[in-house]
């Protein structure tokens, strides 16, 4: 397993398909700010239309994935940008609900859904996320594989063959991953977490960490894993990510715990004992300062949501 994969597992990252949207001439669709632990996406399967945010407005084309990472409000509307009121109807009859204010040729055919994860994760992801993470996955260079998804979304809505939104869903989360990828490869993270798995040496020394929270990690010893010398990696690192290996180490610590806490396999001592603490007061209070609550609070507020 690579770190970006153990990252997303440990935030729970999930993929929902909400709706689609096929829609023509004046049209305006209004969203409001996300719920925590939600960042709403849009795949434009066809046609064309303008999101607006705060400040600023983005056109989205056939073939474009737009994430909000921090969840903002927005409106979708059509490139006239005329300020309609948009009559829709709403069909259940399929899979997933179908808005539309049309029943011939639409000027816009869209997914709409959200991605998911834990809130107490999202700083390890979603943080460090533009306000929008724009992704041309028809046109890009290189990114065939992205355009044979989007092909493939498209034939599962339009036939809607038994297992289509699990295919659906599936998809998404490939999508998801797709997106960081090109966020990472074109250079345009900011340091961060996610910043150091840019550097494939960093991040074998991320791996090693996820692996072995356990261990009594030090900056030579995580220099070997990443194959550099002590002092390159230390001044890589904090390029990279902004922070020092040390804190990265407690951050994921304390998420691989939270891991933990959710199965309730474990007492927070054992807990502890897998994380790299002898002393189980020691990680209480590295606990709640990462994570906002006490290990024993974090359990029982997990239990009380499922």
């Amino acid at each position: 397993m690579d770190a970006l994969t153990r990252v997303l597992e440990l935030a729970q990252v999930q993929g929902v398909l909400d709706l689609r949207c096929q829609l023509a001439g004046g049209f305006s669709l209004d969203h409001v700010d996300a719920e925590p632990g939600e960042a709403p996406f849009h795949l434009v399967l066809g046609g064309s239309a303008a999101m607006e945010l705060p400040g600023h407005t983005v056109v989205m084309e056939a073939g474009d994935l737009l994430v909000l990472p921090q969840g903002t409000r927005h409106r979708v509307h059509d490139l006239r940008g005329r300020d309609v009121t948009t009559t829709l109807s709403l069909d259940h009859a399929g899979p997933f609900r179908i808005k539309r204010n049309t029943e011939g040729d639409t000027d816009l055919d869209l997914l709409c859904g959200r991605f998911t994860f834990a809130p107490d994760a999202g700083k390890l992801l979603f943080s460090a996320l533009p306000e929008v993470l724009h992704v041309r996955l028809g046109r890009e260079h290189g990114l065939d594989a992205l355009s044979g998804i989007v092909r493939m979304f498209r034939d599962e809505v339009a036939r809607m063959d038994p297992g289509a939104l699990a295919v659906v869903t599936a998809l998404t989360q490939a999508l998801f991953v797709f997106a960081l990828r090109a966020q990472l490869r074109d250079g345009l993270m900011p340091p961060s977490l996610l910043g150091l798995m840019v550097d494939p040496r960093l991040s074998r020394a991320l791996l090693a960490m996820l692996r072995e929270p356990e261990r009594e990690w030090t900056v030579g010893s995580l220099a070997e894993q990443a194959a550099m010398s002590r002092a390159t990696f230390a001044r890589h690192f904090e390029a990279r990510g902004n922070v020092a290996p040390h804190e990265v180490l407690t951050l994921l610590r304390m998420h691989v715990a939270a891991e933990l806490l959710r199965r309730g396999e474990l007492t927070a001592g054992a807990v502890a004992e897998r994380v790299g603490y002898r002393s189980e007061s020691a990680f209480g209070k590295a606990f709640a300062r990462v994570m906002g609550t006490t290990p024993a609070r974090f359990r029982r507020d997990g239990r009380a949501a499922s």
